[in-house]
């Protein structure tokens, strides 16, 4: 199952890639986010990631990778546990000649053959509100710091 939201933000494209590229900034824009601290790695494709994140009352924590790093157009993050696998893909195209960006996210999740049959009935409309509340916080955090 996936959630996906595009959002246009007052930024040059090098600078919102940049700023999303450190994921240890969900700390900033994720609302779901407890903490992220990075783990290893300069940054770019490989740099890992330890993320605690809060979701329906409960606290899961998840390794995360870089697995793509193409500046400034595409991020794509992977985080795993037991249970999950989580996949934040981002696309970026310039916009208002330059002075903007377009960024699409979609985030993917993976909760095993069974949990995926009932995942989407139970959690889709949590998930949504999740989305719709990471979008606003990742607008206004976008438009103060990147």
């Amino acid at each position: 199952m996936h959630v996906e939201r595009t959002l246009t933000v007052p930024r040059p494209i090098e600078s919102v890639f940049d700023y999303l590229g450190d994921f240890t900034h969900t700390n900033e824009w994720d609302p779901g986010t407890v903490e992220t601290s990075r783990t290893g790695g300069d940054g770019g494709v490989g740099t890992t990631y330890a993320n605690t994140s809060e979701f329906l009352g409960r606290r899961t924590s998840l390794e995360y990778e870089t697995i793509v790093f193409e500046r400034p157009m595409r991020l794509q993050f992977r985080g795993r546990n037991k249970t999950a696998t989580a996949t934040d893909t981002m696309t970026f195209t310039p916009a208002a000649g330059g002075a903007s960006t377009e960024v699409h996210y979609r985030a993917d999740f993976d909760f095993g053959r069974l949990l995926n049959l009932v995942a989407p009935l139970v959690l889709r409309g949590k998930l949504d509100k999740v989305a719709d509340e990471t979008v606003e916080q990742l607008r206004r955090t976008l438009a103060e710091r990147a």
